[in-house]
């Protein structure tokens, strides 16, 4: 794997993407600027913490949307993968493939992480929340997918 890009931060421009959404359709960093937008990156789909944050996401999608928000999530999970879990759980937001992790490590939501115990390098659980201009007004990194959801509508006011 390449060198991680640091962690963003408040007021930084995040590198630009084109990816594949669960439809098969590309979809790029560019189509979002103007709008309020949520990337989330998480390790892969149908895994229990990954399935609880989407469903999260998934159900207070109005009240995001409400407050200007809209929501994509970002995995290494190809496009077939994505399209079986955005079906299986309703998933009514973005969903794009990383096959490569490319976007992750270049977002810094690549890195070390524990599980089960052991230390291991791979996809982190990372929030960002992007102002209308594109630039990142919060990056959260290492989140549990727990509340998550919550706590970000509390930040957000909506």
């Amino acid at each position: 794997m390449s060198q991680v890009a640091p962690e963003l931060q408040a007021g930084d421009t995040p590198p630009a993407f084109a990816l594949v959404d669960a439809a098969g359709r590309s979809v790029s960093s560019a189509d979002f600027v103007g709008r309020r937008t949520i990337v989330y990156f998480y390790p892969a789909a149908f895994t229990p913490g990954c399935t609880t944050e989407a469903c999260d996401f998934r159900d207070h999608l109005g009240s995001l949307a409400s407050g200007g928000y809209e929501v994509i999530g970002i995995s290494g999970d190809d496009q077939q993968t994505l399209c079986r879990f955005a079906a299986e759980d309703a998933l009514d937001f973005t969903l794009l493939s990383d096959p490569d992790h490319a976007v992750a490590q270049a977002w810094g939501a690549w890195g070390e992480k524990i599980v089960g115990g052991e230390t291991r390098v791979g996809p982190l659980r990372a929030t960002f929340v992007l102002d209308d201009d594109g630039r990142v007004r919060s990056a959260e990194y290492r989140v549990d997918a727990e509340g998550h959801v919550r706590r970000l509508r509390e930040q957000l006011g909506v």
